[in-house]
Parts: structure tokens; C-alpha cells; sequence
């Protein structure tokens, strides 16, 4: 046991549906990859996956854009954010999300989270009573979905706009409600590791026609807006059109047409990932010093990562050693703990551009020893023991 290794990688994915490879060929070979470079009467890719995700997730409208952190960035400015309004946030996230915040002309104002990984409810209804915040950017952090119906309830009643970032939510669901549909907008990312995959590229969805109509201005539709999908009516645009800025941040065709391909098998993916997740959780259940998140019986998530915390391992100096050991046998786990950015992981207090760090004791000790890792599509249920049975070992012999 203790010499075995896991010889898959944690960060390959699934190769592209091959009809969505078939279908970017043929974009790359006509040369149109520009979402509004269309012959007479052809409607773009990029237009046929915004009507065909808004109607995935039942939303009225949605545009299809660079990034997730982009769609972040605009959401907040179509919704009304101007220059110093401070922006209330989850203080466990990614560097994205106040990143948008920031880019927005905003002032990220962190939370408090729980055990479970959600907004602390209690610190959100504080700090909406006690600040001037207008806006509640939710990030669904790892796929945790909080009680959206009281997040919602908190928001009428202090008259806070909900913007949902729903990068790894999607095909989620709290009591049935899609996740992306309980706030005034939401914004979804198709960076890989993500649910569906383009490498980079996001999805903003509303039901606001005045929102989407300032979001598609933002996203430099150049008076081209009547191309997109799921777009309002040419009037909503007859002073926006004029009043938005450009930023530029459409998604191209090429994207468009490898996301279409993958949208249809997202249902099917949700079910295999949650396998692999139940297996992880199952083998980790097992070990005596670990402690997994709870899962609220209305929340669906999708499992395509699993947090846990290892008790027994208290000092900076235990986990980092541990986690270089799973890593030397195969185990990739990433620390949201440590005091030093690693990859794509980082600790709020990390984010200096935002000024002196607040001070959150929950969020810092559920943090000091949460770990990390990474689920895949192409690993299959078989490999998660393997995975369990190493990191068992490895807390054993810490």
C-alpha cells in the first residue's frame, strides 16, 4: 500500500465531441470565426448557443462572452454598479471574482463562510443591515449551493441585487430552481475544468431586457445586437445603444460550435460526475480524521471537485508536507489554506490590490486546513479508491 501510485492525470479532460470537432473545422476552413461575420440570412454560432442556453436553463435572455470573469465584470455594470459601490461577496472564491469586482469600479465587501463551504447567513444579513451594499455578487464556490431561498428573502429585504456566479453550478439545482435563476443575473464559465468546455468563454443570463441590452453594448456588439440569439427587441437598445461602453469581450464562433456540442451531454455528465464524486466521498467518509462538507438535502450539485478537512493535521508545515506527499504518489490536492498563492488557489487575505484585509475568523479556520481536489470525467469510479486509499495512508503515517 504505501509504495502504490495513481498514474492519471487530475487535469486532462475529455476530448471535444467529435461533431463539435467536425463543426469547427468547417468554421475554421469558411474563415467566419467572428460571431457577426455571417453571410445573408446564416445565423452565427455563437447566437444558436446563446438561444440554446437560455433555453437549457430556461433564462429569457443570455450572451455568449470571452470569459467567465467577463461576464462577471459586465453583469455588475449592466446592473447598475457605479464606481465605488461596494459589492458584498463570499470571502472562499477565486481570485476572478473580486477581480471582476475590482474591474467593475467596485468595492468587494468579503463574507463569512460556513463549515459547509456556503455564505455564512448570519455575517451576509450583518453586513447587508451595516453597509451601504447594493449588490450581493454570490460566488457558488466548488459547487456549494447555500439556502437560495433565504439568500433570496435577504436580498428583497434589504434591496440588494443578487448577481450569481455560477462558474461551478452549472447543472445545479437548489429545491428543483436551476442554479443561475434565482438572482437578477448570472454568470457562467466554460474555462476548461469547467462543466463544458472551450478553454476559455463564459454565458451571462437574465431575465432584465435592459440589463441584457446594456450587457451586449458591453460586450462590443458594434449595432449589431439584433445577431444575437437571445437578445430583447431593437427599442430596448434605442439609448442604451448610445449611453454603454465597449469592452469588447464576445465569444467567437470556433468556441461557440465546441460548446454546442458539449451542452447536450450535460445532464448525462452531471449524473457520471456525481459517481465518481460519491465514490471520493465514500472512501474519504472512511478515514477517521477527515471531515467532508455537508450536503443539504435540496441541493444538486455536480460533483466535478471534493473539499475535505484533515483534522489531525493542524500546523501549515503537517499539510504542506502531506499534500507534497499524495502529490509524489499521484494525488493532486490543492490547499486554500496556505499563506502563499499556489496556482489556481488563493486565500482572500492574498487579494492586497483590495486593501487591509478583513478580519473573518470562521472563514480563515474552515480555510487553515481545507483540501482541494479535482474530479475528473476521465477518471472512473474504480480510481477513487486508489485515490482514498492513498491519502489514507499518507494521514496515517502524518
Amino acid at each position: 500500500m504505501t509504495n502504490t501510485t495513481f498514474n492519471k492525470s487530475f487535469t486532462r479532460q475529455e476530448p471535444i465531441p467529435e461533431s463539435g470537432i467536425q463543426r469547427a473545422v468547417e468554421i475554421m476552413r469558411s474563415g467566419k470565426l467572428h460571431r457577426y461575420n455571417t453571410d445573408e440570412g446564416e445565423t452565427s454560432e455563437a447566437a444558436l448557443l446563446e438561444r440554446e442556453f437560455a433555453d437549457y436553463l430556461g433564462a429569457t435572455y443570455c450572451l455568449a462572452c470571452a470569459s467567465g470573469g467577463y461576464a462577471l465584470h459586465i453583469a455588475l455594470k449592466a446592473a447598475g454598479l457605479s464606481s465605488g459601490d461596494q459589492v458584498l461577496t463570499n470571502a472562499f472564491t477565486l481570485a476572478p471574482v473580486p477581480g471582476a469586482i475590482h474591474n467593475a469600479g467596485g468595492k468587494p465587501r468579503l463574507v463569512e463562510i460556513d463549515e459547509n463551504y456556503c455564505v455564512n447567513l448570519k455575517h451576509l444579513e450583518k453586513m447587508m443591515a451595516s453597509t451601504d451594499s447594493r449588490f450581493f455578487m454570490i460566488s457558488h464556490m466548488r459547487g456549494h449551493l447555500a439556502d437560495m431561498n433565504a439568500i433570496v428573502s435577504l436580498c428583497d429585504q434589504y434591496n440588494v441585487t443578487l448577481i450569481e456566479d455560477c462558474a461551478h453550478t452549472m447543472g445545479a439545482n437548489w429545491n428543483g430552481k436551476a442554479s443561475g435563476t434565482f438572482g437578477k443575473v448570472a454568470c457562467f464559465s466554460t474555462q476548461t475544468y469547467k462543466h463544458i468546455n472551450s478553454g476559455e468563454g463564459g454565458l451571462l443570463t437574465t431575465n432584465d431586457k435592459e440589463v441584457m441590452a446594456r450587457a451586449i453594448m458591453h460586450s462590443g456588439s458594434y449595432m449589431l445586437y439584433d445577431r444575437h440569439g437571445a437578445a430583447p427587441d431593437k427599442e430596448t437598445f434605442n439609448d442604451i445603444r448610445l449611453d454603454t461602453p465597449n469592452y469588447s469581450g464576445r465569444l467567437d464562433n470556433l468556441r461557440a460550435a465546441i460548446l454546442r456540442a458539449q451542452l447536450p451531454l450535460l445532464k448525462d455528465n452531471a449524473k457520471r460526475w456525481n459517481a465518481l464524486y460519491n465514490a471520493a466521498e465514500a472512501g474519504l467518509k472512511k478515514i477517521n480524521s477527515i471531515d467532508i462538507s455537508q450536503r443539504a438535502p435540496q441541493e444538486y450539485f455536480v460533483g466535478s471537485s471534493i473539499q475535505f478537512r484533515p483534522s489531525s493535521l493542524q500546523a501549515p508545515e503537517q499539510i504542506a508536507g502531506f499534500v507534497a506527499r499524495c502529490m509524489k504518489r499521484g494525488v493532486e490536492l490543492k490547499w486554500f489554506g496556505s499563506a502563499d498563492p499556489q496556482g489556481f488557489t488563493s486565500r482572500y487575505d492574498s487579494w492586497r490590490y483590495l486593501g487591509e484585509a478583513p478580519q473573518l475568523p470562521d472563514t480563515l479556520k474552515i480555510l487553515s486546513n481545507t483540501l482541494d481536489m479535482r474530479i475528473p470525467l476521465t477518471f472512473e469510479v474504480a480510481d477513487m479508491k486508489s485515490i482514498t486509499d492513498i491519502i489514507a495512508s499518507e494521514i496515517a503515517a502524518s
